[in-house]
């Protein structure tokens, strides 16, 4: 699939690892309403995408996001309905429902300030590597609101109910090491070091079946609002589901290798995997 251009993000592709990068540098990668409009078309073009096995979403320059571009999207849109609503619709699409069920797994790569709205993003992707150097903060209460959107919710899911309180009241920052030490990311590099540490950890997940990798995700998020018979039902299906969509066939693969073949341990690394062929 050709790589199409965007007026505020930047998309490339490389060894099935798919970059998509704020392009706002001058404004700390703030959300203008065209950057949502941009965001939104794009997880569309790339959820079908066979060259995209990995999304890593970043920022350009010294910030990953500094959250909504007040003067362009709040002020900005105050005498404009209807921008204003297509803006908060795309806005909520692609930081949220797009990104959260994305089809691939997909990476947070915070490589600087992360601010406000911008902890829905990190929140929706399935994984997020920070630069020890990264600034976070939910700054919404020293301008007099609470974190909207979704981000309150946002906090309250990944952080712990105290330090979702503490962030969000005081408006303190917190670094990159913090942001590990709370379990907000899942781990944190030094800046130097962060892109090698996402690539790593892209191809980690590359060799595992696409397929097993997307049922997983779509598993752990769905549980989590579940009482147990409601999850055991959920997970029995989910995994007859699994089994009769996956191309590679990578139950019947894994199977093999460990029964048949002895040539690997599950509990300690993974089948070699056998891709399905094209039907493009």
């Amino acid at each position: 699939m050709a790589v199409k251009r965007y007026e505020t993000i930047l998309v490339e592709k490389q060894n099935g690892i798919t970059w998509v990068t704020f392009n706002r540098p001058d404004k700390r990668n703030a959300m203008s309403p065209q950057m949502h409009l941009d965001m939104d078309d794009v997880l569309d073009e790339l959820a079908s995408d066979e060259e995209t096995q990995v999304l890593v979403i970043t920022g350009a320059g010294e910030s990953f996001s500094s959250g909504q571009d007040i003067r362009l999207y709040f002020r900005g849109t105050e005498t404009d309905p209807v921008m204003r609503a297509k803006a908060r619709r795309a806005s909520n699409q692609w930081r949220w429902q797009k990104l959260s069920t994305f089809p691939k797994p997909t990476i947070a790569m915070v490589n600087g300030f992360c601010f406000g709205g911008a902890f829905t993003q990190v929140c929706a992707c399935d994984f997020a590597i920070a630069a020890d150097e990264a600034m976070f903060g939910l700054s919404e209460v020293n301008w007099g609101i609470l974190p909207g959107g979704i981000v309150s919710w946002n906090v309250a899911q990944v952080m712990n109910y105290r330090d979702a309180l503490y962030y969000a009241m005081t408006g303190d920052t917190f670094d990159g090491k913090k942001a590990r030490e709370i379990g907000f990311v899942n781990m944190s590099v030094p800046k130097a070091e962060l892109r090698q540490a996402t690539v790593t950890f892209a191809k980690k997940l590359m060799e595992k079946s696409p397929a097993a990798l997307r049922y997983t995700k779509e598993a752990i998020r769905a549980v989590r609002f579940m009482n147990e018979p409601q999850a055991n039902d959920y997970l029995s299906a989910k995994s007859d589901a699994l089994r009769y969509n996956d191309k590679e066939k990578g139950r019947e693969q894994g199977m093999t290798q460990f029964l048949d073949e002895k040539s690997y341990r599950p509990g300690f690394g993974h089948y070699k995997r056998k891709a399905a062929e094209s039907t493009t």
